[in-house]
């Protein structure tokens, strides 16, 4: 068994698209449409076949992206080496995306940083 997808609910999707595509290399497909309900989504594949579907539709609702909640915490991307971590941590944070730790070798023994990224979702980058 495997997980097929994630998805994650954005209000810009196009914005979310061009993020997920600039500093992580996903390819999206033509996206998908629901006329009666304007339902919206793309489908972003990455390097090694794993997929985030990021969608949006009328009237939803924030929940004010509070770090510390239950649910879904965070999607973590292993980019292959510290230098990777740092540099994409760097091109983020240049991007205007804020850095909240690291990179930095955690406690359990991760070397890592935690960035939020589009829309203030929380992006942990690790080797």
């Amino acid at each position: 068994m495997k997980i097929d997808h994630i998805a994650l609910y954005v209000n810009d999707l196009e914005g979310a698209k061009a993020f997920f595509e600039t500093y992580f290399q996903a390819v999206a497909n033509d996206g998908y449409h629901n006329h009666e309900t304007d339902f919206r989504s793309y489908f972003l594949t990455f390097s090694d076949g794993s997929r985030l579907e990021v969608m949006t539709k009328p009237d939803l609702t924030d929940s004010g992206n509070l770090l510390d909640r239950f649910g879904y915490a965070h999607i973590a991307f292993s980019v292959g080496s510290k230098e990777a971590v740092s540099e994409l941590t760097g091109q983020l944070k240049a991007g205007g995306f804020p850095t909240l730790s690291g990179p930095r070798v955690t406690g359990d023994g991760y070397y890592e940083s935690c960035v939020l990224g589009f829309e203030g979702n929380l992006i942990e980058i690790t080797v």
